[in-house]
């Protein structure tokens, strides 16, 4: 018996970044941020995880890419698990919520949370990914976080959905970590 699926409910607030994030980011890296809320809503996910920021990045960023050890084999294994999830791969990941990040919050949306910490429309893994690609940037003594700074915190978080698909595809998130730690 054909049982169907039932449709995920659409988000209840927009997941677009707040005004404060545009100056938090470089151009190219407020492109991911964006394909990764589009890429959530045409997916009917009601959050962006790691997996949406991590395909959008590497979609959009050059020098993201080019952080894969080999290249083109490499990154085109992790893209195509990334496309795959809205067509079997990640379907288990629907209606379910990211929780790695949990407790640290995107500056913009800081003190302005709602009772369901997933009314923000970020995953508290993506939330804090974000967060630590801004961290980093400071540290640097930039002003604007890149898509590196993104990639890094991304891989090195052992329980987002990022990490999952990176070592499915038979990436080592640490390595790929360490590799771009310096830059």
């Amino acid at each position: 018996m054909h049982c169907p699926v039932p449709l995920p409910q659409p988000l209840r607030q927009p997941v677009a970044p707040r005004t404060e994030l545009t100056t938090l980011l470089t151009p190219s890296f407020m492109t991911v941020v964006a394909g990764a809320r589009r890429r959530a809503l045409r997916d009917g996910d009601r959050q962006v995880d790691t997996a949406h920021l991590l395909h959008s990045l590497l979609e959009s960023d050059p020098e993201a890419g080019a952080a894969f050890e080999g290249g083109g084999p490499q990154l085109a294994r992790v893209l195509g698990y990334l496309v795959q999830r809205s067509i079997g791969y990640g379907l288990r990941w629907q209606r379910s919520t990211e929780n790695s990040g949990a407790g640290r919050k995107l500056p913009a949306v800081a003190g302005t949370e709602s009772p369901d910490p997933r009314a923000s429309g970020w995953s508290p893994a993506a939330a804090a990914a974000l967060e630590g690609a801004f961290r980093r940037a400071a540290e640097r003594g930039d002003a604007q976080a890149r898509g590196v700074d993104l990639l890094a915190v991304v891989a090195a978080d052992p329980g987002s959905r990022a990490v999952e698909v990176l070592r499915r595809a038979g990436v080592d998130p640490d390595a790929l970590a360490a590799r771009i730690g310096g830059c």
